[in-house]
């Protein structure tokens, strides 16, 4: 189990194949957050929000003022996901968002720096597994558990729509990844070439996926974060005063 796990595929798919295929999901996931941007007009709104805050300021904040800002975002709303309310929704995206950076840093190194090498550094698929569980254990508990339509709707936890594309793509990916790397460790060629192309095919589903699922969310919500906190700063905001301890805000969230 902690070992390459993509060695074994060395025979059927080449390394430099496998790292042509991770510059192309990279690529896949720029073109589709700009193209989201563009086609849904997400760009022309956030240039708008932001010319009227400017507008409405009462306030100028000085460079000192927007650091500070800045860092509370960051280690408020980005690291610990602080916009949710409740804690089971909280703690599962903290295990999706750390688990699936840990797996895909890790994806990456293994598969560009020891392409079909047996002696990749243990830590390497310690910590990939490690990221593979947390990914699926805050996942699945999200998506059985946490969903608003499952929750507060009393809809299926089977009942798909749209804003669940992200979720299930990664799920079925990451999944997968793990399961190939089970066969993987019995040597059978066959079944390491099925579970290889379901991985591969969710894995691209996933990255294509980006103009119709919430996967470009991750980029817009630290900015949104940003800007509504300098608002509240400069007095350009339009939403009502934070009554709760600290002045947070802790609103209702459909993520």
């Amino acid at each position: 189990m902690f070992t390459n796990p993509f060695t074994p595929l060395a025979p059927f798919v080449s390394p430099a194949v496998l790292q042509g295929y991770i510059v192309l999901m990279a690529l896949a996931v720029a073109i589709g957050t700009v193209f989201d941007l563009l086609h849904e007009k997400k760009l022309t709104f956030f240039m708008q929000e932001r010319k009227r805050a400017k507008a409405a300021a009462k306030l100028q904040l000085s460079a000192a003022d927007m650091a500070a800002i800045a860092t509370r975002t960051l280690v408020h709303d980005v690291a610990t996901f602080g916009e949710f309310c409740n804690r089971h929704r909280r703690i599962s995206h903290v295990l999706m968002f750390y688990g699936f950076v840990l797996y895909l840093i890790t994806t990456i190194v293994m598969v560009c720096i020891y392409p079909a090498d047996t002696h990749t550094p243990v830590v390497l698929p310690i910590l990939w597994n490690i990221g593979v569980l947390m990914t699926l254990v805050g996942g699945y508990w999200f998506f059985f558990f946490l969903r608003v339509n499952v929750v507060h709707d009393g809809q299926p936890p089977w009942r798909l729509v749209r804003a669940d594309l992200f979720i299930v793509t990664l799920l079925a990916s990451v999944t997968f990844a793990l399961l190939l790397a089970v066969v993987e460790m019995a040597e059978n060629s066959s079944a390491t070439k099925v579970f290889a192309s379901l991985y591969l095919f969710f894995t691209t589903l996933l990255f294509v996926s980006v103009p119709w699922s919430k996967f470009a969310h991750m980029f817009y919500k630290p900015v949104v974060a940003f800007q509504r906190r300098v608002e509240e700063a400069d007095g350009s905001s339009d939403l009502p005063t934070p009554t709760t301890k600290g002045g947070e805000r802790c609103p209702h969230s459909r993520t």
